[in-house]
């Protein structure tokens, strides 16, 4: 199966369980768990939601997680900080990377807006240095964009 082919089938998955959905912590764990799933070498799939200014645990599958990221520290505050995606194949060369967990190699963070705000943001850790490019990132911000829509209703 091609790399667009498997985004194709998890979107699929995704609109088809939040659809009748309007409970975005709900959205968010089923998107987690189908990601978490889906994925051979993916260590931890997860959300962090902006509160108050920083942001905080959310749903995820995966390994026991960091509960509160400040904005602009760490690859999600970074994305945060930046409103814009962040694919790090070597998360020991990003400056102020935050370790939850000692076996992620490469991350992708990808925000999520209402409106022009960031909310949120999926996170995506692998064990694998370089395992994520612009394929992933184009499928998981797809992924990202139904569950913004979802947001709107």
């Amino acid at each position: 199966m091609s790399k667009n082919d498997f985004y194709q089938s998890i979107l699929q998955q995704v609109r088809a369980i939040i659809s009748d959905e309007t409970d975005f912590i709900a959205n968010m764990a089923n998107i987690s768990a189908i990601l978490f799933n889906a994925y051979d070498d993916v260590n931890w799939a997860g959300f962090y939601r902006l509160v108050n200014n920083e942001l905080v645990l959310g749903p995820f599958q995966g390994q026991v997680a960091c509960i509160r990221i400040p904005i602009g520290r760490g690859v999600c505050g970074t994305a945060v900080s930046e409103k814009k995606t962040q694919m790090v194949a070597d998360v020991h060369q990003f400056n102020g990377h935050i370790a939850c967990d000692a076996n992620s190699n490469s991350e992708i963070v990808i925000p999520v807006f209402k409106g022009s705000n960031v909310i949120a943001v999926l996170d995506i850790d692998s064990t694998s240095i370089g395992r994520f490019d612009e394929q992933d990132k184009l499928g998981l911000q797809l992924i990202v964009n139904a569950l913004e829509q979802q947001l709107c209703h």
